[in-house]
């Protein structure tokens, strides 16, 4: 059996998904003991997050070099699958709008922003799906890990990732990373690799980024 290109880097990264399983943030939610002003701050971010993954998603649709991804793309674009969680958390955790507009992303969160859009912008679809596919992929393999905490946030924070809300997204990005990749030479096939392993490391960071609610130095 051929391994996929997307098995073959989830498999070389497998120590550094282990430690962003492990990490201290997911480890609190599990155990239902997370300050939940750590977990407030984490929900702005991600929301923030959010738009820029939107943002690289929409760049890669305009480099799309078939019909057939673009209409891949198009149904990424038009499917804001974690905005009802959003809206959820905001009323459970009494965040308005305002706030979140206000504080803005933080500079792991920028940084991380930074690289996905410049994935997209400097290479094609392929190297915009490598950096866009860590989230949903390592939020989803999240869910089928986690239990229900027993804490009123948490258990629906938990349950939405638990119930396979990231399934498709995750399938959808990994068809796009393999179908690239199979059509590419070494040189694209290691800037994919690059971008992969660099978003990797940002999802470890974006959780010590909350865990330490970070703030600009000055």
């Amino acid at each position: 059996m051929v391994t996929s290109f997307s098995d073959e880097l989830r498999q070389e990264f497998e120590p550094l998904w282990n430690k962003i399983f492990d990490h201290p943030f997911i480890q609190e939610i599990q155990a239902g003991t997370l300050p939940l002003e750590k977990f407030r701050y984490y929900v702005m971010q991600d929301y923030h997050y959010l738009e820029g993954f939107g943002r690289t998603v929409s760049i890669a649709l305009s480099k799309g070099p078939d019909t057939e991804t673009l209409r891949k793309l198009a149904r990424r674009v038009n499917t804001p699958i974690e905005r009802p969680l959003h809206a959820k958390m905001f009323e459970m955790l009494e965040i308005e709008q305002q706030e979140v507009d206000g504080v803005g992303p933080s500079p792991t969160n920028l940084a991380y922003i930074n690289h996905m859009i410049t994935s997209a912008a400097s290479g094609g679809v392929g190297e915009a799906a490598a950096a866009l596919l860590p989230c949903p992929w390592s939020y989803h393999v999240l869910g089928s890990r986690l239990t229900l905490p027993g804490h009123p946030v948490y258990d629906a924070w938990v349950e939405s990732y638990h119930s396979g809300i990231l399934e498709a997204s995750t399938a959808a990005w990994r068809d796009l990373v393999d179908t690239f990749a199979e059509e590419a030479g070494p040189t694209v096939r290691e800037t994919m690799r690059k971008a992969f392993f660099t978003s990797s490391r940002y999802e470890h960071q974006f959780w010590t980024m909350a865990y330490n609610m970070e703030t600009w130095p000055a």
